[in-house]
């Protein structure tokens, strides 16, 4: 009787591993991409200007504070005058830079956000309105802080207290 119970406990053993063999299923996953050039442009505070709020972005802040034709100004606001106006200025630096792109330079426009019939608005020595972009370089260095001052000529004839604000809104050009 010995014997025949270790033939059954031996046969049932064998049956266990052909039960519990894995699983398995495959597949094939393709992969594609087109690597594109691109180009971008921060806002960086310049040494001889206004600190920028936001400075290593898109979207800074130039805030000149309180400017007068006459008396104290905020550091890194410079001002001319004439006999009917003044032009408060600031050293603002735009940083374009490139990647995957054989592009040499690019060109920089700027563009007013709103009108203002009131005050005359310069980046770079040339005025921006809102009513078509400027062409404020059409060669800028990519990888290098391009210094353009950002300034307003403000009427002898404004009154005190009224606030200036505006947008320029800059739009880089891989040439």
């Amino acid at each position: 009787m010995k014997k025949l119970i270790i033939i059954a406990i031996a046969a049932a053993i064998m049956i266990i591993p052909s039960l519990a063999s894995a699983q398995t299923a495959s597949g094939t996953l393709t992969v594609t991409a087109t690597v594109t050039g691109s180009i971008n442009l921060v806002f960086n505070s310049d040494a001889a200007g206004v600190v920028l709020t936001g400075a290593g972005t898109n979207a800074a802040t130039l805030a000149f504070g309180n400017v007068s034709a006459f008396g104290a100004l905020a550091a890194g606001v410079v001002r001319t005058t004439t006999a009917t106006t003044f032009t408060v200025s600031s050293a603002v630096d735009v940083n374009v830079t490139k990647t995957n792109s054989a592009s040499a330079n690019y060109t920089l426009n700027a563009q007013l956000g709103a009108a203002d019939a009131t005050n005359t608005w310069q980046v770079g020595g040339v005025t921006v309105t809102n009513a078509a972009a400027a062409t404020i370089t059409a060669t800028g260095a990519y990888a290098a802080n391009s210094n353009f001052p950002v300034a307003i000529t403000v009427p002898f004839t404004t009154a005190s207290g009224t606030v200036i604000s505006n947008t320029i809104n800059y739009t880089a050009t891989a040439n």
